[in-house]
């Protein structure tokens, strides 16, 4: 089991480097999850409050899991934004766990979007 892990925490590490190659930072996980879920908005770059952040992570967050049917993307607000609805439970996982898993949904979702191979 060490040897996935370490796979995994390679693959995280060679992304990071990619997006700060793109970026000029090398995000952490909150980072990643605000760039995901900034794509997925679809509405650019642009200055967003606290609590959008939040609701940019938890778009984001909701995204990487429907590809695992543990989401389902519902519609989008009238601003565009977009609202998911719950298929299933998540796993009850240790905080350890929680992140790899989390981690190998995040790499899955760039290599759909063709970013990483």
């Amino acid at each position: 089991m060490q040897h996935v892990r370490d796979d995994l925490q390679v693959r995280w590490l060679k992304l990071r480097i990619k997006l700060k190659e793109r970026f000029g930072i090398k995000p952490d996980m909150d980072g990643v999850l605000l760039l995901i879920g900034v794509q997925e908005l679809g509405a650019g770059p642009q200055k967003f409050t606290k609590e959008e952040k939040q609701d940019l992570m938890h778009i984001a967050v909701c995204t990487v899991l429907s590809a695992s049917g543990y989401y389902s993307l519902e519609g989008h607000d009238e601003e565009g934004w977009p609202h998911f609805i719950q298929l299933k439970e998540l796993p009850g996982f240790v905080m350890m766990e929680q992140e790899n898993f989390l981690k190998d949904h995040i790499l899955l979702y760039f290599q759909n979007q063709k970013f990483i191979d």
